[in-house]
């Protein structure tokens, strides 16, 4: 009896001590992971929100690049992290909406490992192409592919992102042979991009906007239901010609999951609060973004739905990973 006294004397000690810090909450710097390489849509996002933290609770934010195995290095890193709100990530689909029809020895269940803090935004993606391929639409691209069985060569930052599927999408509902390839981030791919080395990407529009806007690359449309307004002028897949298309890089924010929910709160109210400054709102207007916030449950339930769907066309396409 004694025994069991002291072990739930114990454990009512822990969990004050828990609530205590939890209250305190942050004491020290928050380590924010970007599961990708510097210079892409989720590094330049991280960084913003790092700034919004970093002000609202008066600690450092350090910005740590790990990337990797389509983002799923860092994000198993940080499911495997303290659960305590001192090491978070910003989250993008491919390591948990696809994570899992890709890789059968995952260190991490997206569902079950890692609970979101917010949802912050949703950034279409734009078929580019390079200048000296002569297409200037997406009905003369099909054409072209047709008549050239297996020639073409679409880039992506990764396995299972949405520059990835955004290609498998075109190909299956297109009906037309391309050949992915994978690279390791947003900047080694838009190199061989503009180099010629691969003719086309259905690439994050933050990265490509001074590239189309410098004449490096010529966009042919936008991957998102609507027109953006930072190119009004591009028509949407879907106005192109394949009637259904639609695909767009979402970011939210991660915590370990068994992170109190007084920190998560805590974390969701500054994320919320930062969406709402003028500034940041207009930097990420200006990177083409569609800013969602709410609570950490509407980013579950679209997190769930996400990973329905895309295991769902990954199996109906017969997609394999290489």
């Amino acid at each position: 009896m004694k025994a069991t006294l002291r072990i739930a004397a114990a454990a009512a000690l822990m969990a004050a001590a828990a609530c205590a810090a939890a209250q305190d909450y942050p004491t020290k710097p928050i380590r924010l992971i970007s599961a990708w390489t510097p210079g892409g849509a989720n590094d330049i996002l991280a960084r913003a929100l790092g700034q919004v933290i970093s002000q609202r609770f008066g600690q450092p934010v350090v910005i740590e690049n790990r990337p990797g195995a389509s983002g799923t290095i860092g994000t198993a890193h940080v499911a495997q992290s303290p659960a305590d709100g001192y090491t978070i990530t910003l989250g993008s689909m491919p390591s948990y909406s696809t994570a899992p029809s890709m890789f059968p020895d995952l260190r991490y269940d997206p569902i079950k490992d890692l609970v979101p803090i917010a949802f912050v935004a949703i950034v279409p993606n734009v078929l580019v192409v390079n200048p000296s391929l002569p297409v200037k639409s997406v009905p003369e691209l099909l054409a072209y592919a047709k008549a050239n069985p297996g020639k073409l060569a679409f880039s992506s930052v990764g396995n299972g992102s949405s520059s990835h599927l955004g290609g498998e999408l075109f190909k299956l509902m297109g009906h037309v042979d391309m050949t992915h390839v994978p690279y390791k981030g947003t900047a080694p791919a838009l190199v061989d991009l503009v180099g010629g080395r691969v003719q086309l990407a259905f690439e994050n529009m933050p990265a490509l906007l001074p590239l189309i806007n410098g004449g490096q690359l010529r966009a042919l449309a936008v991957t998102s239901r609507a027109r953006s307004a930072l190119l009004p002028q591009v028509p949407t897949v879907d106005e192109a010609g394949l009637k259904g298309y639609e695909i767009g890089a979402w970011y939210m924010m991660f915590a370990p999951a068994g992170t109190p929910r007084k920190v998560i709160d805590k974390l969701n109210e500054a994320v919320n609060a930062g969406l709402q400054q003028p500034d940041i709102r207009q930097r990420l207007k200006d990177l083409g973004a569609e800013i969602v916030g709410g609570t950490p449950e509407q980013a579950a339930d679209f997190l769930k739905r996400d990973l329905a769907r895309w295991t769902d066309v990954i199996k109906q396409a017969h997609i394999v990973f290489n």
